[in-house]
């Protein structure tokens, strides 16, 4: 099953509770639905996770993990979906995601070179906001719902594949 695959990469919830700068959570790690690797948990925080991912905010991973939280998914799974977007992939992404904005709000294009200022943020970044939002949040929700989808359907098939694997091991063992 997936599950014995991804209990090699997930940290152990007794050794997260016990972090100090994770405190402040409390009771909230307490919730066994933020540990579990079943299908429905995994594919939630697929969803969160990739959704998270295509967002233009600082913060990604508190962000994916309150979403986690909020939605009783796998907690560690989902912070660790949030880096497919790196500082390698995040130009392409958010260049494609403010493209995708800018071609369904029908705003003008806006001519920009990238500098990393304080000047340029507040000069240039007003002009790009509304496509950039409006593209992340489209390509996060199909990205999202596609991984979410892919893991339901892997984790069924890798199911499916276990049983009749043991069907007919049943059905040797009979025959001998």
């Amino acid at each position: 099953m997936p599950k014995k695959a991804l209990k090699r990469w997930i940290p152990d919830p007794s050794e997260l509770k016990k972090r100090p700068s994770l405190k402040f959570l409390g009771k909230l790690l307490d919730d066994p639905n933020l540990f579990h690797l079943n299908r429905h948990s995994v594919s939630g925080a697929f969803f969160v996770g990739i959704f998270t991912a295509f967002l233009p905010i600082l913060g990604q991973m508190p962000t994916a993990a309150l979403l986690a939280l909020a939605c009783r998914v796998n907690l560690p799974i989902a912070i660790a979906l949030v880096w497919i977007s790196n500082p390698i992939t995040m130009p392409a992404i958010f260049y494609g995601s403010y493209e995708l904005g800018h071609w369904i709000l029908g705003s003008p294009a806006v001519e920009f070179t990238l500098q990393l200022s304080w000047e340029w943020f507040k000069s240039e970044f007003p002009k790009l906001w509304q496509p950039l939002l409006c593209g992340s949040l489209i390509v996060g929700v199909v990205a999202g719902g596609i991984g979410y989808l892919s893991m339901q359907g892997f984790w069924r098939w890798h199911v499916i594949r276990n049983w009749e694997k043991r069907k007919q091991k049943r059905a040797d063992q009979a025959d001998k």
